[in-house]
């Protein structure tokens, strides 16, 4: 009886797997295997946040496949080395897994291809499952990738993506395979108090009710603090619990100002995996270097830690910060102008920043994380390096009535409206009784710095 074995990584899904597919269509046993790799925990990436949310993704695997026949089997160790005693225990002649593009996910796939060649066992690398355009797909003239967003987005646009994978009705696993008992978020300390809850079902519920009611009117709200109009699937799109390929074509049928604006969003994720699978240095180089000498830890120490901690003094900074460690998650918008803060008005390493995003980000992606950080500090692939965004009128723009601010600066409630947005602009004793700290500085000798630095001034 032939036996395959799919390793599940950035895939923890069913629905549209196509190393699932393709070891269901060759073998007449299938072992579904996750490996908790422990150069994950040595290099600090499996932080809180994420370990629950993956927990519970792979409860929610587990459960599904118990549900057609089958079960998840985990074990624990080096990737090649543990797929490789799974495939001799099994007899298992063909390993599929989805390609990455990440260092780490380079050097697991030479690794484990080296290891399956040594005992004759083929593996199957399979593109199109963690993004909906594998990287590579499309590339212009002279390059082997774009550099920048609006002319991918218009050859993305124009690739034809595959149908969707139904989910299997049966897996059958042999019986000779064991493993361990599957990790639980219970086992897990330090959580961010409103974590969301993880796993595939969770993912297709929320996406199936967000396209009812938040899609059609993405495109005007999803850049509204108050409103919290944004889809909330990124942590789930990171994991793999949704296929993008899928997310995009329903959104595609659903048609529409809103999903089209959606589907755009989804293709700065494709942009930035093919950028770092052509430049896999841009995880902690510039991409583009500007020649700026950062402030880093000890010059801006007291600035980091107030950045870190959310009392800057500028309330839709402020704001953002605080949601990032109580939801494990942070309004996109309000990424940007953290990140546009402590990089360019108080000219902070971009690096820094990436780092406390990966501490907390239940949707804490290498690949998206660190080159939307770069984007933002100008180093990265933005066609305008050089922007800044001036927290008080953003927080106006876009939070106009201040509820944003309020929800997470709960020092600020009793001050209404747009006033909540300079609240040192408030009379000296209603100020004084806010608690709230003062700016950390003015925002024009933030930029006046910024600009030097960059030779603008």
């Amino acid at each position: 009886m032939t036996v395959a074995v799919v390793l599940f990584t950035s895939d923890l899904r069913l629905h549209d797997h196509p190393p699932l597919r393709a070891a269901l269509d060759t073998a007449a046993e299938v072992v579904p295997l996750f490996v908790r790799d422990p150069a994950v925990h040595a290099a600090g990436f499996d932080v809180p946040n994420r370990a629950a949310f993956l927990a519970d993704c792979l409860a929610d695997l587990d459960a599904s496949l118990r549900r057609r026949g089958g079960r998840l089997v985990v074990r624990t160790g080096p990737v090649a080395r543990e797929v490789r005693a799974v495939a001799d225990a099994c007899g298992a002649r063909e390993v599929h897994m989805a390609a990455g593009v990440t260092g780490y996910a380079h050097r697991r796939e030479e690794r484990l291809r080296k290891e399956l060649d040594a005992c004759g066992v083929a593996l199957r690398v399979h593109d199109s499952v963690v993004t909906a355009v594998a990287p590579g797909a499309v590339t212009p003239s002279g390059s082997d990738h774009f550099a920048v967003f609006t002319p991918y987005l218009r050859r993305w646009s124009e690739e034809p993506l595959r149908d969707p994978l139904p989910a299997p009705r049966a897996v059958r696993v042999p019986e000779a395979v064991r493993g361990e008992q599957p990790p639980s978020r219970a086992r897990v300390a330090d959580l961010s108090p409103e974590l969301p809850a993880g796993g595939e079902s969770a993912g297709r519920d929320r996406f199936a009710r967000w396209a009812d009611t938040g899609l059609p009117r993405y495109e005007e709200r999803h850049d509204d603090l108050a409103r919290d109009a944004t889809s909330r699937l990124s942590p789930y799109l990171h994991f793999g619990a949704l296929s993008p390929v899928e997310v995009v074509r329903r959104a595609r049928e659903r048609g529409g100002a809103g999903a089209d604006a959606f589907v755009r969003q989804l293709c700065w994720r494709d942009f930035h995996h093919q950028v770092l699978a052509a430049r896999p240095e841009a995880s902690v180089q510039d991409y583009r270097t500007r020649g700026d000498r950062w402030r880093g830890e000890e010059e801006a120490a007291e600035d980091i830690a107030a950045w870190r901690e959310g009392r800057t003094g500028y309330p839709v900074v402020d704001a953002g910060m605080r949601q990032l460690r109580h939801e494990g998650w942070m309004h996109n918008r309000a990424r940007l102008l953290v990140a546009s803060f402590l990089t360019k008005t108080l000219y902070v390493d971009w690096r820094i920043g990436a780092r406390h995003f990966l501490r907390f980000l239940v949707d804490g992606d290498l690949v998206n994380n660190q080159l939307n950080w770069q984007w933002v500090a100008g180093t990265g692939t933005d066609t305008r390096p050089h922007r800044v965004l001036n927290p008080v009128l953003q927080g106006k723009r876009h939070d106009p009535d201040g509820t944003y601010v309020r929800r997470w600066v709960p020092e600020l409630a009793d001050v209404g409206g747009a006033a909540v947005h300079e609240p040192w602009r408030l009379p000296q004793d209603d100020r004084a009784r806010l608690r709230y700290p003062a700016p950390l500085l003015d925002l024009g000798e933030g930029l006046a710095r910024f600009r030097q630095a960059r030779g603008r001034d």
